[in-house]
């Protein structure tokens, strides 16, 4: 084999993964977390993309998915605001005949702003009523679109009153601790609900900017195998484990370099949820300043005085200190030069 076609080796003798050159990913910068909540926080129930895309082109069928997504308060707005305009409208194609319609003072658009409400409604109370041909043709007009509008509004209501939701609540800080004599990155969800997912799953991910041999910056995702990414009752509270051993992407780096990669940890857990008999998904992501090195975390699950099984989700989020471990340690025995020289700033 040619010399110049030998992949690289570390100073233990173990060959490198080409692109992961941590010194030089540190050179474009921190990145803001893909996904934030409406606090701007990483992660979080409700997250959307904390960045904006250009040049996408938008296609009038994305409406639908707009208006499931957007907030309650908007939703309503918009309906509100298409209903008066439809109602303005149709009022003043009312005046454009000032005697088309009986009982209403001629040229008032008060009076053809209201039936035009009542039309749209169905309503008919009696006092005002079409009495021509154009009225008529108007009213029919309004009366397809009023039955039109209401169709298509109660079932956006209704979709997104159904559409099944998670609440799934992961742990402000996720964790890297020797467990059981190997170091290893954990964090823990909770089922907020009082049911049960079944057949839960789960998958985490780390991405961050690397270069390339062409010297080119890539955004790379690397899964992170874990301990047990399925349960097959997922009802209170699930502690997800990695192991750092030689296979994984952490593997040999150290606290700063891991915080000068700018990487990100990306966790996506979905299951059935048996309330709704429907696959639910919820995401988070952990930025670099959300891991903390050599903490445990605090139980939740206790007995109280009569024997009974107790859990505090008010403990959720606390931590407990952990074996110290002396000096600042890198993840496994293979460090590489990279995180040598960002150590020793």
């Amino acid at each position: 084999m040619d010399r110049k076609n030998k992949p690289a080796k570390s100073a233990k003798g173990r060959p490198k993964r080409p692109g992961l050159s941590h010194a030089t990913a540190g050179r474009f910068g921190r990145l803001p977390p893909i996904f934030t909540d409406k606090q701007g926080r990483p992660g979080g129930r409700g997250a959307q993309q904390a960045f904006r895309i250009k040049g996408r082109h938008r296609s009038p069928r994305d409406i639908y998915h707009w208006l499931l997504t957007t907030s309650w308060a908007v939703f309503a707005a918009i309906g509100l605001g298409v209903y008066l305009l439809a109602n303005t409208v149709f009022a003043l194609l009312y005046l454009a005949d000032p005697h088309g319609i009986a009982n209403a003072r001629p040229g008032d658009f008060s009076d053809a702003f209201f039936f035009s409400v009542q039309t749209i409604g169905t309503i008919g109370y009696g006092m005002l009523y079409p009495k021509n041909l154009y009225a008529n043709v108007v009213m029919t007009a309004e009366n397809f679109f009023g039955l039109s509008f209401i169709a298509v509004a109660t079932g956006v209501i209704f979709a997104r009153v159904s559409r099944p939701t998670a609440r799934v609540m992961f742990s402000k800080n996720a964790l890297i601790v020797r467990h059981d004599g190997e170091m290893t990155l954990m964090f823990r969800a909770a089922n907020e609900r009082a049911n049960r997912v079944l057949e839960a799953e789960v998958t985490v991910s780390i991405t961050r900017d690397l270069m390339t041999r062409e010297g080119k910056s890539m955004r790379r995702f690397e899964q992170l195998n874990l301990v047990r990414s399925r349960s097959p009752l997922f009802a209170l509270t699930w502690t997800i484990l990695h192991v750092i051993d030689e296979t994984s992407p952490l593997y040999g780096m150290t606290e700063k370099a891991l915080s000068r990669t700018a990487g990100q940890l990306l966790v996506v857990l979905s299951g059935m949820d048996e309330t709704f008999a429907q696959r639910i998904h919820a995401r988070h992501s952990y930025m670099p300043e959300d891991i903390v090195w050599n903490r445990h975390f605090a139980d939740v699950i206790f007995e109280d005085e009569a024997g009974g099984r107790v859990v505090d989700y008010g403990r959720f989020h606390d931590l407990e200190d952990g074996p110290e471990p002396g000096e600042e340690a890198a993840l496994g025995p293979d460090v590489t030069p990279e995180d040598q020289s960002l150590k020793a700033e």
